[in-house]
């Protein structure tokens, strides 16, 4: 099942409050904190070996990755925004 499937209803909703480009990294976004919010919690009981009050390196390059790509995701829908509302101040009948 793909996640268009899965996530239909957050897919919806999103899309219909933000545009779909928007909706749809909104959704990303959701997803990519569920996820670290999981490797998080496994990291507590992964320890690395040699520094106990860190996660396994393993698991500190997913949430490396995870945390990236949450960033990647936040800038571009701050860049939709900011072309959005330049587009706004530009057109004298947009309300």
């Amino acid at each position: 099942m793909s996640v268009f499937d899965e996530k239909r209803t957050e897919l919806q909703r999103h899309e219909f409050m933000m545009g779909v480009e928007r909706g749809r990294l909104a959704v990303a976004l959701d997803l990519l904190t569920d996820s670290l919010i999981m490797v998080g919690q496994h990291g507590v009981y992964c320890a690395s070996t040699r520094n106990p009050s860190k996660p396994a390196l393993d698991l500190q390059a997913v949430l490396g990755g995870l945390e990236g790509a949450k960033a990647l995701i936040q800038s571009v829908m701050e860049e939709l925004r900011v072309q959005r509302e330049a587009g706004r101040a530009e057109d004298p009948t947009a309300g």
